[in-house]
């Protein structure tokens, strides 16, 4: 790489660890903790990249970014921030920030990000339009840090102000017409309705004609595609097939696999391809457990806002909490919270009493999606192809071999040991490896051994 890097992050760390780096890489760098330092050095002319912080000790960083844009127009803006929530990732885009990563992120993949942005520099100096900001609420229902949810961040920035059909695929209370509401309402068509069919809507003959007249050129959301009979679905593709210029922007969702579905007749080819121009898969909660703790914070600060008591919980209730299957995802998650502050005793939520709570709900995982005859190798290509499909016209970072072998050797081996008791011995000729090789996975893999007595 050769440009100058204008670095802009309260944390001493990382201003050093992207310094060595990119000096490294061959750049000049110039670091600072202050957004007052960075727009005076973007004024000056410095930086051919700007690297910066959210949250800085003396302001905002996505607010300086329409300055930057009216100063500079063409300077590449990467955004990082510690605040994980999609508001983050839709303000970055809004303000047409080049990129946004979450933090912790990926240092390779910023490397390389950085790389492209100083690339762009040099081909074009075409200035980046501020996008006026409009009163929005301050935060959504949809928080998270894990990968997978910040990957679903950046693409539901990347397609906000598109013209592309949305099919937006997950579990029953995943967030699937939360995250088609935060599209509509963060696009272009904000101004315009927000229609939700369900299949009863659309089963007069009228039916679609009624609600593509509600929709006025807005946003129409096909809730549970595959529950609207083929016949329907037909009307739909006719109904989608009309003058471009007076269509609305159809999204859709589904708790069913959309091969599945089609394999099943549930839905006609020709209506999933008009509608997968992008296709959003919301992971189940199972899936992203370190997101629990951030998602109970986040409802049980709602409900004190309601003007419930402050509650919060004990260290053993969130580790009860953690290791619940969730089989209703985050709604299920919330109606517990929301249960959990009106019986609590005191303010502090013990154990017991989430135990009391969740004892009443299911453990079972649920029936509708879940591919309970699919073979390993099949729900891992799936895994995959949705890996990929979240980078949308991007690579994932570099060393994609070793991280997923590692995702699938961590629950393999804890799973192994859980089976045997903690015992070592056991555990590796259960899994028929050498005791030395299981000893240094544990190690590498930092898995906590507990020994104890099995009952089998």
């Amino acid at each position: 790489m050769d440009g100058t890097i204008l670095v802009a992050d309260d944390d001493r760390t990382i201003r050093t660890v992207l310094t060595q780096a990119l000096t490294r890489a061959g750049c000049k760098v110039h670091a600072t903790s202050s957004l007052t330092t960075l727009m005076r050095w973007v004024g000056e002319g410095k930086g051919d990249v700007v690297i910066s912080d959210v949250v800085m000790p003396d302001g905002n960083g996505l607010e300086m970014l329409p300055k930057i844009a009216q100063d500079r127009p063409g300077l590449p803006v990467i955004v990082i921030s510690a605040q994980n929530t999609i508001m983050t990732a839709i303000q970055a885009a809004e303000a047409e920030a080049y990129d946004y990563l979450p933090k912790p992120f990926d240092l390779p993949d910023l490397m390389k990000r950085t790389a492209r942005a100083l690339e762009v520099r040099r081909r074009t100096a075409a200035p980046a339009a501020a996008i006026e900001d409009t009163d929005r609420p301050d935060e959504l229902p949809l928080v998270g840090r894990t990968q997978g949810m910040q990957a679903l961040y950046r693409l539901i920035a990347r397609v906000l102000n598109t013209d592309l059909s949305v099919l937006i695929t997950g579990e029953s209370g995943t967030g699937k017409s939360l995250i088609a509401r935060a599209i509509h309402d963060f696009s272009d068509r904000r101004s315009l309705p927000f229609v939700v069919a369900s299949a009863s809507d659309l089963q007069d003959i009228e039916g679609p004609a009624q609600v593509l007249a509600r929709s006025r050129g807005g946003t129409i959301l096909l809730d549970e595609i595959t529950d609207i009979p083929p016949e329907v679905q037909a009307r739909i593709v006719r109904m989608m097939d009309g003058p471009a210029d007076t269509l609305p922007r159809f999204m859709a969702t589904s708790q069913s696999d959309a091969n599945r579905a089609m394999e099943e007749d549930r839905l006609r080819q020709d209506l999933y391809y008009r509608l997968s121009g992008a296709s959003i898969h919301v992971p189940a909660l199972r899936e992203r457990v370190d997101d629990i703790p951030l998602l109970v914070e986040h409802f049980l600060a709602r409900s004190e806002r309601e003007g419930a008591p402050l509650r919060k919980l004990t260290p053993e209730a969130m580790e009860l909490v953690r290791s619940h299957s969730w089989p209703g995802n985050v709604r299920q998650l919330e109606n517990a919270i929301r249960r959990l502050v009106l019986t609590a005793r005191t303010d502090e939520i013990a154990k017991a009493e989430v135990a009391a709570v969740l004892g009443s709900q299911p453990e079972t995982e649920p029936a509708a999606g879940v591919e309970d005859a699919e073979k390993l190798s099949a729900s891992i290509g799936r895994h995959l192809r949705r890996y990929f499909d979240l980078h949308g016209n991007m690579l994932p970072p570099p060393g994609l071999y070793s991280r997923i072998l590692k995702e699938m050797e961590l629950p393999l081996i804890e799973i192994a040991l859980e089976a045997t008791g903690g015992n070592q011995a056991k555990c590796a000729d259960l899994l028929g490896i050498n005791r030395n090789t299981l000893r240094k996975k544990i190690t590498d893999l930092d898995i906590r051994v507990t020994r104890r007595r099995k009952l089998m």
